[in-house]
């Protein structure tokens, strides 16, 4: 069961980003499979959810902004074209809007 949550939720992050990095996949898909609040998640939301909140915490100066006393909301928001730009190196056709909540397909 868990192997095939784990190579739904790979395929779902290969259909996502298709040029992501073999250690990045490994390590989003670790996450999505880790945390609590996504096993019962759909694979693709899984998946997506969790590249989300992987390459804004190793990508981006989120934590930094964070540690600096930024709310989250304003680290989110100065962080978006960095995690946005690491999506598109990946071949991501959907990326992160403003609200951190919307997305769009390019």
């Amino acid at each position: 069961m868990v192997i095939d949550r784990k190579r739904g939720i790979e395929a779902a992050l290969l259909a996502l980003v298709p040029h992501v990095p073999a250690r990045d996949l490994a390590a989003v898909a670790a996450q999505a499979l880790a945390s609590r609040g996504l096993k019962t998640a759909a694979p693709e939301h899984a998946a997506w959810l969790s590249l989300v909140a992987y390459v804004r915490h190793n990508f981006t100066d989120y934590d930094a902004m964070l540690e600096e006393g930024y709310g989250a909301e304003a680290a989110r928001h100065f962080c978006l074209p960095a995690l946005n730009d690491v999506l598109a190196e990946w071949g991501a056709r959907r990326l992160v809007g403003g609200d951190d909540a919307a997305c769009h397909i390019r």
